[in-house]
């Protein structure tokens, strides 16, 4: 007797362009919240609690988490992505001791909060392992290398590494030539 292969339901989603694939296990808390361009494929374990834009041409790679709740955001520019084990908090407690830490205290009595969304800017990536956390963008061309935490904006096409990252090397633009052949003036 064969099982049928379980789907992911892209009519849950705000919007989805074509040529998108995401596997069964994908999981958006907030579906309605999340928009979708063409040519995206995201993979196994994605678990994401905050409203996302996914422009085109995105790889999100195995169990990567965006977290946040309702307040939290994660943009994702053309031709972007984001590796395998990453994790991007959009919203965090900042842990002062003002308040209980959780998303399930009152809000009288919790303590304040980081919201601030993630952006990353055409043609920028994060290798895997790493960690982003509330109100960064990664400017356009930029990397961020594996096992790394971004605490700050970056610099276009430019590569960060490290606890904290920090600019270690510029990055070649020859992708905006690339993205021509696509038919993308960026």
């Amino acid at each position: 007797m064969e099982s049928a292969i379980k789907q992911f339901d892209y009519s849950q989603l705000r919007t989805c362009g074509e040529d998108v694939r995401i596997s069964a296990n994908v999981e958006f808390t907030r579906p309605h919240l999340v928009s979708i361009g063409n040519h995206v494929a995201i993979d196994s374990g994605f678990y994401c609690t905050v409203a996302a834009e996914i422009g085109d041409y995105i790889h999100i790679a195995p169990y990567v988490t965006a977290i946040g709740g309702a307040p939290g955001v994660l943009r994702m520019g053309h031709f972007t992505t984001v590796a395998a084990g990453c994790r991007l908090i959009c919203v965090s407690d900042e842990y002062t001791g003002e308040g209980l830490i959780g998303p399930l205290i009152p809000e009288g009595l919790r303590g304040k909060l980081t919201i601030a969304p993630i952006v990353l800017e055409n043609f920028a990536g994060i290798a895997t392992n790493s960690v982003v956390l509330p109100g960064v963008t990664l400017a356009e061309g930029s990397i961020l290398g594996a096992c790394s935490m971004l605490t700050h904006d970056t610099e276009p096409w430019t590569i960060y590494m490290g606890v904290p990252a920090r600019p270690i090397l510029a990055r070649k633009k020859d992708l905006l030539e690339k993205a021509k052949q696509l038919g993308y003036d960026l």
